[in-house]
């Protein structure tokens, strides 16, 4: 009898293992192999990872713009970028980065197993004319006046032409292009009169909540969560009338307005122009701006299907984003329809390191507490841990 209750026992567990196992699809880049990590930020000796950044010299570029840009961001992280450099000149092996003065502090990811979401982001490039012309027919607005004591009006009363024309600033040939570039936060217009691109940087908003219009398609059962990207967006797009994509959009009474800028570089949330595949936008109570990143990103073939590779790149957190919370890094692509096919695949795991030099004057925060505030979740110290960047 006690022979049959250790059978069934084990049988059991092997099951709970095996459920346990199939729970944790890896399509998407889930690696699940630093076993469990319980503080949002967790020393580690040595980041268990192989191989060397494939992208030192973007990173180094990106570090100058930095420079360049904000001296004192610079300042902020100058003994970060310097220890780095000499690391990445020595030969950047990650088994010494303390021999550089480097400490590793690996993300626990969204499972705390150590996966990091990471999504992409681009930039754009519209077509578009000064007037209503034949196909060009979709306004992009500049931000008009706030009324007094209330709203601008939501997406819908915009596209039924509750602004006036005077707001007006460009005319596009696709509703959703405009949207896509309301998504992005900027992007270039191409008036097709051969003068140089013009940047659209952001102008502001409405004031109206956001809805994921992603989300909107995944309840009606249009397209499965499992499949959700922005080139699933576009792909269901392609597939339905004006009207329907119409109404869709619509369903995010949220909408952006563009400040059109001459000449002007793509800059993120912190001012600094940013260079491809270099820079993220990220969750400033976690990983404040100008922080120095090694990530283990995983790689996409042409359809967006993961390979089963991962490659490491050294980046900075530069820009955010009203979506990018905790354990989620959103990466720059580019400029451009290239760009734009990378981002729109792009919602993977991988694995992060935050990277601080020993010699830096801020302390390191090991311990983060997850707070669920009506349905989301925020992070918010735990008791006694201290803010990891602040003097």
């Amino acid at each position: 009898m006690k022979g049959r209750w250790t059978k069934y026992l084990l049988s059991g567990l092997v099951i709970a293992i095996l459920a346990g196992c199939s729970s944790r699809p890896t399509d998407r880049g889930q690696q699940y192999k630093d076993g469990r990590l319980d503080n949002a930020l967790e020393y580690v000796n040595e980041p268990n990872a192989t191989g060397k950044p494939v992208n030192a010299r973007d990173y180094a570029d990106q570090v100058l713009e930095v420079r360049s840009a904000s001296s004192s961001l610079y300042n902020r992280n100058t003994s970060t970028y310097k220890a780095i450099e000499q690391w990445v000149r020595s030969g950047a092996d990650t088994r010494t980065l303390s021999q550089h003065g480097l400490s590793a502090y690996q993300m626990e990811g969204a499972d705390n197993f150590g996966n990091v979401q990471f999504t992409g982001y681009y930039t754009p490039v519209v077509q578009a004319r000064y007037t209503p012309q034949g196909e060009f027919q979709y306004p992009l607005y500049r931000m008009p006046p706030k009324p007094r004591g209330g709203r601008l009006p939501d997406r819908a009363a915009i596209y039924s032409g509750a602004l006036s024309s005077r707001y007006a600033v460009a005319y596009t040939n696709s509703l959703m292009d405009n949207f896509m570039m309301e998504v992005q936060g900027s992007g270039y217009v191409d008036y097709g009169d051969g003068r140089p691109l013009m940047f659209f940087g952001y102008g502001g908003k409405n004031g109206h909540a956001y809805r994921s219009i992603g989300k909107v398609l995944i309840d009606r059962g249009e397209v499965a969560r499992q499949d959700m990207s922005m080139q699933a967006i576009r792909n269901w797009a392609d597939a339905h009338s004006a009207a329907e994509v119409r109404e869709l959009l619509e369903q995010n009474p949220s909408f952006v307005f563009f400040k059109p800028e001459p000449f002007a570089p793509v800059r993120g949330a912190a001012g600094v122009p940013l260079v491809a595949k270099a820079s993220v936008a990220s969750d400033r109570s976690l990983i404040p701006t100008g922080t120095s990143l090694l990530a283990e990103v995983p790689e996409l073939d042409n359809k967006g299907k993961f390979t089963g590779k991962y490659h490491l790149r050294l980046m900075v957190a530069l820009d955010v984003g009203g979506a990018i919370k905790g354990q989620h890094f959103d990466m720059y692509q580019g400029i451009g329809p290239d760009a734009g096919h990378a981002a729109g695949f792009y919602n993977h795991y991988g694995r992060v390191w935050v990277l601080k030099s020993t010699q830096s004057s801020a302390p390191m925060m090991t311990s983060y507490q997850t707070n669920t505030l009506s349905g989301g979740s925020q992070l918010v110290p735990a008791e006694g841990a201290k803010n990891p960047f602040s003097d």
